[in-house]
């Protein structure tokens, strides 16, 4: 196993862990019966609702993904060409 293939296998492992803590860490969608009962969504939370932590939890869930992604596509073209 060369170095390249050391240094995708360890930042893949380290993606795929942080895919699942960021995953776990989210929390559900709690709107529920609310929208059927006619709540309204506009409320300071809807409106800063970009800037939340659940926001940011999100966003970061989707850049570790594509990372992820990238990076197995990397390590299986390092391992089949060996590079």
């Amino acid at each position: 196993m060369s170095a390249l293939q050391i240094i995708l296998s360890v930042i893949d492992a380290i993606l795929a862990i942080a895919i699942i803590i960021l995953f776990l860490v989210q929390e559900g969608n709690d709107r529920g019966m609310g929208i059927v009962a006619g709540a309204s969504s506009d409320s300071y939370y809807s409106k800063a609702k970009g800037r939340s932590l659940e926001e940011q939890l999100k966003k970061w869930t989707a850049i570790c993904a594509i990372l992820f992604a990238i990076v197995s596509i990397l390590l299986y073209l390092a391992v089949a060409k060996a590079w």
